[in-house]
């Protein structure tokens, strides 16, 4: 069994056996250095296509016409942006990946949804008052974004935040200052 510490500094694996340290990693996880691990060329394609099927390294090189040294640079930073962990020559998503994983469908579905989205913003922007009423809201979000309950749920959930934030406080234009 493989023990694990974190420090603000660093994170180290020690081995109960004999207690010598295996190896230390700096602790630099950030959003900044996730995005970045993902946004280097081929990058989030080697990540999808281990999300969706866990293979081993040829078949990955070939499919995505890699160098084996761009391969193994991409997959370093994959591994050590912690999005991915390897077992018996194969790749699998952390429990991290998969929640990354999960963000950016998320995102790939607000994409798909972008001009409904921009279409919201239109109907607030054109409203006299500085916030359309609620149910006119609603009705808004229900008719453009039917079949999409996870955005529908997000904007909502969004919405609600900000009527309670402007319950609470006399003067709108003062939130959060």
């Amino acid at each position: 069994m493989v023990e694990y510490g974190v420090s603000d500094e660093q994170v180290f694996h020690r081995t109960p056996t004999n207690g010598n340290i295996l190896r230390m990693v700096p602790n630099r996880l950030s959003v900044e250095s996730i995005l970045h691990a993902l946004s280097v060329d081929k990058s989030l394609v080697l990540f999808n296509a281990i999300a969706l099927a866990s293979t081993d390294t040829k078949i990955l090189m070939n499919n995505l016409a890699l160098s084996r040294k761009q391969y193994y640079s991409k997959m370093s930073a994959l591994l050590r942006a912690g999005l991915i962990k390897r077992r018996n020559k194969k790749y699998f998503l952390s429990s991290f990946g998969k929640i990354v994983y999960d963000a950016q469908l998320r995102i790939g579905k607000a994409l798909g949804s972008y001009w409904k989205l921009a279409a919201i913003d239109s109907f607030e922007m054109s409203s006299p008052n500085p916030q359309l009423p609620l149910e006119e809201y609603n009705k808004i979000i229900d008719s453009l974004m039917e079949g999409n309950s996870e955005i529908k749920v997000i904007l909502l959930r969004s919405k609600n935040n900000d009527n309670i934030a402007i319950a609470g406080n006399k003067d709108p234009t003062t939130i959060g200052s």
